[in-house]
């Protein structure tokens, strides 16, 4: 009993431990803008999109009503089974 108590536990913390970076991904010659447009995608192990994941360039646009585009950055977290992705595009 006591080691499934152990590894519930063990298996718990794992799930809550992780780690986020933000990376840039492209610039253009535009001047930096004042829009900010963000699109987040879930992703079970990295690589399987879930829940209709869309953490595209052209979704972050989008969501930020942004025509011409100056610069995208890429934040990912990532967790135990799953990751989080969301792509930051700023511009005009």
């Amino acid at each position: 009993m006591r080691k499934i108590i152990a590894i519930t536990l063990i298996l718990a913390l794992l799930a809550l431990v992780g780690c986020s970076t933000t990376l840039p991904v492209n610039a253009t010659s535009n001047p930096v803008g004042t829009k900010v447009g963000e699109s987040t995608g879930m992703y079970l192990f990295n690589c399987i999109p879930l829940f209709g994941a869309d953490s595209g360039i052209q979704k972050a646009a989008k969501n930020g009503n942004i025509k011409n585009i100056s610069t995208v950055d890429q934040r990912v977290t990532c967790y135990f089974l799953w990751s989080n992705v969301t792509t930051v595009v700023t511009g005009e």
